[in-house]
Protein backbone atom coordinates (compact mmCIF):
# COMPACT_ATOMS: atom_id res chain seq x y z
CA UNK A 1 0.00 0.00 0.00
CA UNK A 2 1.44 3.78 -1.06
CA UNK A 3 0.19 7.13 -0.40
CA UNK A 4 -1.94 8.00 -3.03
CA UNK A 5 -3.44 4.78 -3.88
CA UNK A 6 -7.20 5.10 -4.17
CA UNK A 7 -9.76 2.16 -2.88
CA UNK A 8 -13.35 1.52 -2.77
CA UNK A 9 -14.59 -0.50 0.49
CA UNK A 10 -17.03 -0.69 2.92
CA UNK A 11 -16.62 1.06 6.75
CA UNK A 12 -17.29 -1.58 8.85
CA UNK A 13 -17.34 0.47 12.07
CA UNK A 14 -16.39 3.84 13.36
CA UNK A 15 -14.46 4.05 16.75
CA UNK A 16 -13.82 7.57 18.83
CA UNK A 17 -13.49 9.79 17.36
CA UNK A 18 -15.39 9.22 14.13
CA UNK A 19 -12.73 7.16 13.24
CA UNK A 20 -14.15 4.60 10.04
CA UNK A 21 -12.23 1.55 9.92
CA UNK A 22 -12.08 0.06 6.42
CA UNK A 23 -10.48 -3.60 5.61
CA UNK A 24 -8.30 -3.63 1.98
CA UNK A 25 -8.55 -7.10 0.88
CA UNK A 26 -6.47 -6.83 -1.52
CA UNK A 27 -3.90 -5.19 1.01
CA UNK A 28 -4.72 -7.62 3.75
CA UNK A 29 -5.01 -4.29 6.12
CA UNK A 30 -7.10 -2.24 7.87
CA UNK A 31 -7.09 1.86 7.40
CA UNK A 32 -8.63 4.37 9.05
CA UNK A 33 -11.08 6.95 6.98
CA UNK A 34 -12.62 9.64 8.90
CA UNK A 35 -15.94 11.73 8.22
CA UNK A 36 -17.71 8.25 7.50
CA UNK A 37 -21.01 6.19 8.77
CA UNK A 38 -20.45 2.61 9.08
CA UNK A 39 -22.14 0.88 6.26
CA UNK A 40 -21.16 3.41 3.54
CA UNK A 41 -19.03 2.33 0.87
CA UNK A 42 -16.55 4.88 -0.15
CA UNK A 43 -13.98 5.99 -2.24
CA UNK A 44 -10.64 7.46 -0.31
CA UNK A 45 -7.13 7.60 -0.78
CA UNK A 46 -4.33 6.67 1.28
CA UNK A 47 -2.87 9.82 2.65
CA UNK A 48 -0.26 9.00 5.36
CA UNK A 49 0.53 6.00 7.72
CA UNK A 50 1.03 6.91 11.42
CA UNK A 51 3.32 4.25 13.45
CA UNK A 52 2.68 1.41 10.77
CA UNK A 53 -1.16 2.41 10.40
CA UNK A 54 -2.54 3.48 7.36
CA UNK A 55 -4.86 6.51 7.31
CA UNK A 56 -7.12 7.90 4.20
CA UNK A 57 -8.86 10.64 2.87
CA UNK A 58 -12.73 10.47 2.37
CA UNK A 59 -13.09 11.39 -1.29
CA UNK A 60 -16.62 10.67 -2.28
CA UNK A 61 -19.36 8.18 -0.62
CA UNK A 62 -20.28 5.58 -3.18
CA UNK A 63 -23.65 4.04 -1.29
CA UNK A 64 -25.43 5.30 1.61
CA UNK A 65 -25.16 3.04 4.44
CA UNK A 66 -28.60 0.88 5.62
CA UNK A 67 -28.36 3.09 9.21
CA UNK A 68 -29.28 5.53 6.86
CA UNK A 69 -32.88 5.93 7.32
CA UNK A 70 -33.94 9.72 7.09
CA UNK A 71 -32.68 13.02 5.18
CA UNK A 72 -30.55 15.78 6.98
CA UNK A 73 -32.81 18.75 8.32
CA UNK A 74 -29.92 21.14 7.74
CA UNK A 75 -29.24 22.54 4.63
CA UNK A 76 -25.18 22.24 4.66
CA UNK A 77 -25.09 18.48 5.27
CA UNK A 78 -22.93 16.69 5.11
CA UNK A 79 -20.36 19.37 4.04
CA UNK A 80 -20.38 21.03 7.62
CA UNK A 81 -18.06 20.03 10.00
CA UNK A 82 -20.90 20.58 12.91
CA UNK A 83 -21.97 17.08 13.35
CA UNK A 84 -21.97 13.73 11.16
CA UNK A 85 -24.74 11.14 11.73
CA UNK A 86 -28.10 13.52 11.05
CA UNK A 87 -28.81 10.59 8.62
CA UNK A 88 -28.51 7.67 11.14
CA UNK A 89 -31.84 7.10 13.11
CA UNK A 90 -30.93 8.40 16.88
CA UNK A 91 -31.40 4.99 18.37
CA UNK A 92 -28.66 3.70 15.55
CA UNK A 93 -26.24 6.52 16.88
CA UNK A 94 -26.84 5.62 20.45
CA UNK A 95 -25.79 2.32 19.86
CA UNK A 96 -22.66 3.38 17.91
CA UNK A 97 -21.49 5.32 20.89
CA UNK A 98 -22.10 2.63 23.48
CA UNK A 99 -20.00 0.02 21.09
CA UNK A 100 -17.29 3.16 21.27
CA UNK A 101 -17.39 3.38 24.62
CA UNK A 102 -17.07 -0.61 25.24
CA UNK A 103 -14.34 -1.28 23.06
CA UNK A 104 -11.95 1.77 24.90
CA UNK A 105 -13.06 0.70 28.17
CA UNK A 106 -13.00 -2.76 28.05
CA UNK A 107 -9.64 -2.52 27.42
CA UNK A 108 -8.76 0.03 29.87
CA UNK A 109 -10.90 -1.16 33.20
CA UNK A 110 -8.71 -3.97 35.09
CA UNK A 111 -10.90 -6.83 36.20
CA UNK A 112 -15.00 -7.11 36.24
CA UNK A 113 -17.51 -3.62 36.19
CA UNK A 114 -21.22 -2.76 35.07
CA UNK A 115 -21.47 -0.96 32.38
CA UNK A 116 -24.94 0.45 32.42
CA UNK A 117 -25.05 2.24 28.38
CA UNK A 118 -25.73 5.35 26.86
CA UNK A 119 -28.16 7.68 28.06
CA UNK A 120 -30.37 9.21 25.63
CA UNK A 121 -30.50 13.01 25.14
CA UNK A 122 -33.85 14.70 26.22
CA UNK A 123 -33.80 16.26 23.06
CA UNK A 124 -32.15 15.52 19.52
CA UNK A 125 -32.22 18.85 17.81
CA UNK A 126 -32.39 22.20 18.63
CA UNK A 127 -30.23 21.43 22.21
CA UNK A 128 -27.05 23.71 22.35
CA UNK A 129 -27.93 26.85 24.08
CA UNK A 130 -24.31 28.21 23.17
CA UNK A 131 -22.85 28.22 19.66
CA UNK A 132 -19.65 30.33 17.85
CA UNK A 133 -19.95 31.27 14.96
CA UNK A 134 -16.94 32.14 12.14
CA UNK A 135 -17.01 34.83 9.37
CA UNK A 136 -15.14 33.95 6.52
CA UNK A 137 -16.02 32.62 2.80
CA UNK A 138 -17.22 29.41 1.59
CA UNK A 139 -14.22 29.31 -1.09
CA UNK A 140 -11.69 31.39 -2.41
CA UNK A 141 -12.69 35.36 -2.16
CA UNK A 142 -16.51 34.06 -2.55
CA UNK A 143 -19.47 36.44 -0.67
CA UNK A 144 -19.41 36.99 3.02
CA UNK A 145 -20.20 33.67 4.57
CA UNK A 146 -21.03 33.59 8.20
CA UNK A 147 -21.50 29.76 10.14
CA UNK A 148 -19.57 26.81 10.83
CA UNK A 149 -15.81 25.29 9.13
CA UNK A 150 -16.99 22.99 6.02
CA UNK A 151 -15.31 19.98 7.02
CA UNK A 152 -11.32 19.33 7.44
CA UNK A 153 -10.98 23.07 6.46
CA UNK A 154 -10.02 25.33 8.87
CA UNK A 155 -10.48 28.51 6.17
CA UNK A 156 -13.93 27.48 4.25
CA UNK A 157 -17.11 28.83 6.10
CA UNK A 158 -20.36 27.50 4.93
CA UNK A 159 -23.55 29.48 6.39
CA UNK A 160 -25.49 28.11 8.90
CA UNK A 161 -28.92 29.59 8.50
CA UNK A 162 -30.33 26.32 8.95
CA UNK A 163 -28.35 24.79 11.81
CA UNK A 164 -30.49 21.75 13.22
CA UNK A 165 -28.81 22.10 16.51
CA UNK A 166 -29.48 25.40 18.03
CA UNK A 167 -32.89 26.83 18.66
CA UNK A 168 -34.39 28.92 15.45
CA UNK A 169 -33.76 31.63 17.16
CA UNK A 170 -30.22 31.62 16.87
CA UNK A 171 -30.66 31.29 13.10
CA UNK A 172 -32.54 34.24 12.74
CA UNK A 173 -30.31 36.45 14.60
CA UNK A 174 -27.09 34.45 12.34
CA UNK A 175 -29.24 35.68 9.13
CA UNK A 176 -29.23 39.25 10.32
CA UNK A 177 -26.15 39.63 11.52
CA UNK A 178 -24.47 38.20 8.28
CA UNK A 179 -26.99 40.04 5.90
CA UNK A 180 -26.13 43.68 7.46
CA UNK A 181 -22.29 43.61 6.62
CA UNK A 182 -22.68 41.84 3.35
CA UNK A 183 -24.49 45.21 2.77
CA UNK A 184 -21.29 47.17 3.92
CA UNK A 185 -19.13 45.20 2.22
CA UNK A 186 -17.35 44.40 5.45
CA UNK A 187 -14.56 41.82 5.44
CA UNK A 188 -13.75 39.30 7.39
CA UNK A 189 -10.04 38.33 9.30
CA UNK A 190 -7.66 36.57 7.41
CA UNK A 191 -5.80 34.08 9.54
CA UNK A 192 -2.92 34.21 7.85
CA UNK A 193 -2.58 37.84 6.77
CA UNK A 194 -3.77 38.98 10.05
CA UNK A 195 -6.13 41.39 8.45
CA UNK A 196 -9.55 42.52 8.88
CA UNK A 197 -12.60 43.50 10.99
CA UNK A 198 -15.03 40.09 11.37
CA UNK A 199 -14.05 37.36 13.69
CA UNK A 200 -16.81 35.33 15.00
CA UNK A 201 -20.41 35.49 16.46
CA UNK A 202 -21.13 33.98 19.85
CA UNK A 203 -24.92 33.03 20.82
CA UNK A 204 -25.84 31.93 23.98
CA UNK A 205 -29.78 31.58 24.80
CA UNK A 206 -31.51 30.53 27.69
CA UNK A 207 -32.93 27.09 27.48
CA UNK A 208 -35.23 27.63 30.66
CA UNK A 209 -35.25 31.30 30.18
CA UNK A 210 -35.24 32.48 26.71
CA UNK A 211 -32.60 35.30 27.55
CA UNK A 212 -30.11 35.95 24.57
CA UNK A 213 -26.99 37.49 24.31
CA UNK A 214 -25.67 38.34 21.01
CA UNK A 215 -22.30 38.76 21.07
CA UNK A 216 -20.07 40.24 17.66
CA UNK A 217 -16.78 39.69 17.56
CA UNK A 218 -14.18 41.85 15.49
CA UNK A 219 -10.85 43.12 15.25
CA UNK A 220 -10.14 46.87 15.96
CA UNK A 221 -8.61 47.09 12.43
CA UNK A 222 -12.14 48.91 11.37
CA UNK A 223 -14.78 51.14 12.86
CA UNK A 224 -18.77 50.76 12.38
CA UNK A 225 -21.87 52.10 13.54
CA UNK A 226 -23.53 49.56 14.94
CA UNK A 227 -26.53 51.59 16.28
CA UNK A 228 -28.72 50.06 12.96
CA UNK A 229 -27.38 46.61 13.36
CA UNK A 230 -29.18 46.97 17.44
CA UNK A 231 -31.92 48.29 15.93
CA UNK A 232 -32.63 45.19 13.37
CA UNK A 233 -31.67 42.53 16.47
CA UNK A 234 -34.51 43.74 18.50
CA UNK A 235 -36.79 43.92 15.72
CA UNK A 236 -36.63 40.16 14.56
CA UNK A 237 -39.69 38.05 15.81
CA UNK A 238 -37.66 35.44 18.45
CA UNK A 239 -39.26 33.09 20.62
CA UNK A 240 -37.30 34.37 23.40
CA UNK A 241 -35.86 37.70 24.16
CA UNK A 242 -32.39 39.60 23.44
CA UNK A 243 -31.29 40.94 26.57
CA UNK A 244 -27.79 41.82 25.65
CA UNK A 245 -25.58 42.88 22.81
CA UNK A 246 -22.25 43.46 23.26
CA UNK A 247 -19.06 44.38 20.91
CA UNK A 248 -15.88 42.46 21.62
CA UNK A 249 -13.26 43.30 20.63
CA UNK A 250 -10.06 40.71 19.66
CA UNK A 251 -6.91 41.33 18.57
CA UNK A 252 -4.76 38.16 19.27
CA UNK A 253 -3.14 36.44 16.52
CA UNK A 254 -4.44 33.02 17.17
CA UNK A 255 -7.78 31.83 16.10
CA UNK A 256 -9.95 32.15 19.29
CA UNK A 257 -13.01 33.93 21.05
CA UNK A 258 -11.55 36.30 23.74
CA UNK A 259 -11.81 39.91 24.83
CA UNK A 260 -9.78 42.26 24.54
CA UNK A 261 -11.94 45.01 25.19
CA UNK A 262 -16.01 44.38 25.55
CA UNK A 263 -18.42 47.78 24.52
CA UNK A 264 -22.03 46.75 25.77
CA UNK A 265 -23.95 47.86 22.82
CA UNK A 266 -27.71 47.35 24.61
CA UNK A 267 -28.56 45.65 27.84
CA UNK A 268 -26.49 43.64 29.65
CA UNK A 269 -23.36 41.70 29.82
CA UNK A 270 -25.19 38.33 31.08
CA UNK A 271 -27.80 36.27 31.07
CA UNK A 272 -30.15 33.80 33.12
CA UNK A 273 -31.25 30.09 32.62
CA UNK A 274 -31.88 27.36 35.40
CA UNK A 275 -31.14 23.87 35.53
CA UNK A 276 -32.40 21.78 38.21
CA UNK A 277 -34.16 24.18 39.78
CA UNK A 278 -31.25 26.40 40.31
CA UNK A 279 -30.90 29.41 38.59
CA UNK A 280 -27.44 30.55 36.97
CA UNK A 281 -26.18 33.75 35.89
CA UNK A 282 -23.95 33.25 32.73
CA UNK A 283 -21.37 35.47 30.93
CA UNK A 284 -19.74 35.39 27.38
CA UNK A 285 -17.11 33.42 27.90
CA UNK A 286 -18.18 31.37 31.36
CA UNK A 287 -18.51 27.88 31.25
CA UNK A 288 -22.30 26.25 31.37
CA UNK A 289 -22.71 22.61 29.63
CA UNK A 290 -24.21 23.51 26.11
CA UNK A 291 -26.99 21.04 26.38
CA UNK A 292 -28.97 22.29 29.39
CA UNK A 293 -31.39 19.62 29.40
CA UNK A 294 -28.39 17.25 28.98
CA UNK A 295 -26.79 18.36 31.66
CA UNK A 296 -29.49 17.92 34.05
CA UNK A 297 -29.22 14.12 32.89
CA UNK A 298 -25.65 14.14 33.39
CA UNK A 299 -25.83 15.78 37.02
CA UNK A 300 -28.99 13.62 37.96
CA UNK A 301 -26.34 10.55 37.21
CA UNK A 302 -23.36 11.87 39.21
CA UNK A 303 -25.66 12.69 42.20
CA UNK A 304 -26.65 9.00 42.10
CA UNK A 305 -23.16 7.74 41.80
CA UNK A 306 -22.00 9.61 44.54
CA UNK A 307 -24.44 8.16 46.46
CA UNK A 308 -24.69 9.15 50.38
CA UNK A 309 -23.02 12.41 51.01
CA UNK A 310 -24.81 13.03 54.40
CA UNK A 311 -22.28 14.85 56.74
CA UNK A 312 -19.19 14.19 54.17
CA UNK A 313 -16.90 16.83 52.14
CA UNK A 314 -17.07 16.74 49.05
CA UNK A 315 -14.69 18.17 46.51
CA UNK A 316 -15.17 19.43 42.82
CA UNK A 317 -12.57 19.86 41.31
CA UNK A 318 -12.64 21.72 37.47
CA UNK A 319 -15.42 22.84 38.65
CA UNK A 320 -16.56 25.88 36.29
CA UNK A 321 -19.33 27.97 37.07
CA UNK A 322 -20.56 25.28 40.15
CA UNK A 323 -23.16 23.58 38.52
CA UNK A 324 -21.89 20.02 40.28
CA UNK A 325 -21.00 21.73 43.65
CA UNK A 326 -24.48 23.61 44.03
CA UNK A 327 -26.49 20.37 42.77
CA UNK A 328 -24.48 18.38 45.65
CA UNK A 329 -24.68 21.00 48.21
CA UNK A 330 -27.96 20.08 49.35
CA UNK A 331 -27.06 16.44 50.51
CA UNK A 332 -23.40 16.98 51.72
CA UNK A 333 -21.92 18.73 54.72
CA UNK A 334 -19.58 20.50 52.52
CA UNK A 335 -18.74 21.12 48.98
CA UNK A 336 -15.34 22.65 47.75
CA UNK A 337 -14.88 23.55 44.01
CA UNK A 338 -11.62 24.33 42.22
CA UNK A 339 -11.08 26.25 39.34
CA UNK A 340 -8.60 27.57 37.61
CA UNK A 341 -10.59 30.11 35.24
CA UNK A 342 -11.22 33.48 38.04
CA UNK A 343 -14.62 34.74 36.40
CA UNK A 344 -16.15 31.31 36.61
CA UNK A 345 -15.31 31.21 40.13
CA UNK A 346 -16.65 34.25 41.01
CA UNK A 347 -19.80 33.38 38.67
CA UNK A 348 -19.84 30.39 40.97
CA UNK A 349 -20.27 32.35 44.24
CA UNK A 350 -22.64 34.39 42.86
CA UNK A 351 -24.57 32.01 41.83
CA UNK A 352 -24.10 29.82 45.20
CA UNK A 353 -25.50 33.12 46.86
CA UNK A 354 -28.43 33.47 44.43
CA UNK A 355 -29.31 30.43 45.36
CA UNK A 356 -29.46 30.33 48.52
CA UNK A 357 -26.66 27.85 48.91
CA UNK A 358 -24.12 28.79 51.72
CA UNK A 359 -21.96 25.40 52.28
CA UNK A 360 -20.35 25.74 48.82
CA UNK A 361 -16.48 27.26 48.86
CA UNK A 362 -15.04 28.09 45.33
CA UNK A 363 -11.27 28.44 45.42
CA UNK A 364 -9.32 30.10 41.94
CA UNK A 365 -6.48 28.43 41.07
CA UNK A 366 -4.61 25.13 39.52
CA UNK A 367 -5.83 22.14 41.11
CA UNK A 368 -2.14 20.94 41.46
CA UNK A 369 -1.60 24.12 43.29
CA UNK A 370 -4.28 24.72 45.29
CA UNK A 371 -4.51 20.80 46.47
CA UNK A 372 -1.32 21.72 48.30
CA UNK A 373 -2.61 24.88 50.37
CA UNK A 374 -6.14 23.99 50.98
CA UNK A 375 -7.01 22.99 54.52
CA UNK A 376 -10.35 20.68 54.16
CA UNK A 377 -9.78 17.04 53.53
CA UNK A 378 -12.32 15.39 51.15
CA UNK A 379 -14.64 12.41 51.89
CA UNK A 380 -15.39 11.95 48.05
CA UNK A 381 -13.88 13.82 44.93
CA UNK A 382 -16.26 14.46 41.69
CA UNK A 383 -13.68 15.35 39.14
CA UNK A 384 -14.67 16.70 35.52
CA UNK A 385 -11.70 17.78 34.23
CA UNK A 386 -11.13 19.49 30.52
CA UNK A 387 -11.08 17.27 27.41
CA UNK A 388 -7.13 16.20 27.55
CA UNK A 389 -8.14 14.64 30.89
CA UNK A 390 -5.85 15.52 34.06
CA UNK A 391 -2.20 16.99 34.65
CA UNK A 392 0.21 14.64 35.16
CA UNK A 393 1.60 16.27 38.25
CA UNK A 394 -2.24 16.88 39.69
CA UNK A 395 -3.39 13.29 39.73
CA UNK A 396 -1.11 12.04 42.12
CA UNK A 397 -2.05 14.58 44.45
CA UNK A 398 -5.79 13.74 43.61
CA UNK A 399 -5.06 9.83 44.63
CA UNK A 400 -2.98 10.45 47.69
CA UNK A 401 -6.60 11.66 49.96
CA UNK A 402 -7.07 8.39 49.56
CA UNK A 403 -11.06 8.79 49.74
CA UNK A 404 -13.57 5.94 49.23
CA UNK A 405 -15.08 7.29 46.14
CA UNK A 406 -14.19 8.99 43.07
CA UNK A 407 -17.04 10.24 40.33
CA UNK A 408 -14.97 10.84 37.33
CA UNK A 409 -16.97 12.75 34.16
CA UNK A 410 -15.00 12.88 31.15
CA UNK A 411 -16.42 14.14 27.49
CA UNK A 412 -13.14 12.60 25.92
CA UNK A 413 -13.53 8.99 26.90
CA UNK A 414 -9.60 8.65 25.70
CA UNK A 415 -8.48 10.73 28.24
CA UNK A 416 -10.36 8.87 31.21
CA UNK A 417 -9.03 5.76 30.06
CA UNK A 418 -5.52 6.80 29.73
CA UNK A 419 -5.96 8.49 32.84
CA UNK A 420 -7.61 5.19 34.33
CA UNK A 421 -3.81 3.27 34.33
CA UNK A 422 -2.91 5.49 36.91
CA UNK A 423 -6.22 5.26 39.13
CA UNK A 424 -6.77 1.64 38.73
CA UNK A 425 -2.65 1.36 39.95
CA UNK A 426 -3.21 3.20 43.22
CA UNK A 427 -5.94 0.84 44.05
CA UNK A 428 -9.14 2.06 43.27
CA UNK A 429 -11.90 -0.17 41.02
CA UNK A 430 -14.47 0.75 38.20
CA UNK A 431 -17.96 -0.24 39.67
CA UNK A 432 -20.00 1.16 37.46
CA UNK A 433 -19.60 3.24 33.86
CA UNK A 434 -22.57 5.29 31.59
CA UNK A 435 -22.44 7.92 29.46
CA UNK A 436 -25.03 10.50 28.71
CA UNK A 437 -25.46 11.90 24.80
CA UNK A 438 -25.31 15.23 25.45
CA UNK A 439 -24.13 16.11 21.98
CA UNK A 440 -26.78 14.25 19.47
CA UNK A 441 -26.13 13.92 15.96
CA UNK A 442 -22.17 14.41 16.53
CA UNK A 443 -18.94 12.08 18.03
CA UNK A 444 -18.99 13.49 21.06
CA UNK A 445 -20.63 12.25 24.58
CA UNK A 446 -19.97 12.65 28.25
CA UNK A 447 -18.95 9.51 30.37
CA UNK A 448 -19.31 8.83 33.92
CA UNK A 449 -17.45 6.64 35.99
CA UNK A 450 -17.81 5.43 39.84
CA UNK A 451 -14.46 4.38 41.64
CA UNK A 452 -14.36 2.79 45.05
CA UNK A 453 -10.93 2.68 46.63
CA UNK A 454 -9.33 -0.82 47.42
CA UNK A 455 -5.92 -1.54 49.23
CA UNK A 456 -3.46 0.97 48.15
CA UNK A 457 -0.34 -0.22 45.65
CA UNK A 458 2.49 1.07 45.55
CA UNK A 459 2.87 4.36 42.60
CA UNK A 460 3.00 3.22 38.80
CA UNK A 461 4.35 6.65 36.20
CA UNK A 462 1.96 6.61 33.64
CA UNK A 463 2.85 9.39 30.76
CA UNK A 464 -0.23 11.10 30.52
CA UNK A 465 0.92 13.12 27.72
CA UNK A 466 0.41 9.89 25.10
CA UNK A 467 -2.51 10.05 23.37
CA UNK A 468 -4.59 6.96 23.16
CA UNK A 469 -3.23 5.40 19.40
CA UNK A 470 0.61 6.29 21.07
CA UNK A 471 -0.47 4.84 24.47
CA UNK A 472 -2.18 1.34 23.15
CA UNK A 473 1.03 0.93 20.52
CA UNK A 474 3.41 1.20 23.75
CA UNK A 475 0.77 -1.42 25.95
CA UNK A 476 1.10 -3.83 22.97
CA UNK A 477 4.85 -3.68 22.41
CA UNK A 478 5.20 -4.48 26.24
CA UNK A 479 3.52 -7.54 26.01
CA UNK A 480 4.97 -8.68 23.33
CA UNK A 481 8.74 -8.32 24.96
CA UNK A 482 6.93 -9.80 27.81
CA UNK A 483 6.11 -12.76 26.28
Amino acid sequence: MKKGQIFDEVIERVDFPNKGIVYVAEEDRYVTVKNGIPGQRVRFAVNKFKHGNAEGRLLEVLEKSPLETRKPLCSIFPACGGCMYQTMAYEAQVQMKEEQIRRIMDRAVQGEYRFEGVKPAPEEFGYRNKMEFSFGDEYKDGPLSLGLHKKGSTYDVLTAGDCCLVHRDMNRILLCVLEYFRERKAGYYRKMQHTGYLRHLLLRRGKATGEILVNLVTTSQEEHDLTELVEQLLALPLEGRIVGILHIINDSLSDVVKSDETRILYGQDYFYDKLLGLEFKITPFSFFQPNTQGAEVLYKTVREYIGDIHDMTVFDLFSGTGTISQVLAPVAKQVVGVEIVEEAVEAAKENAARNGISNCKFIAGDVFQVLDEIREKPDVIVLDPPRDGIHPKALPKILDYGVERIVYISCKMTSLARDLEMIQARGYRVERMTAVDQFCQTVHTETVCLLSNRKPKPDTHVDLTLDMEDYYRIKDQEKQSNR
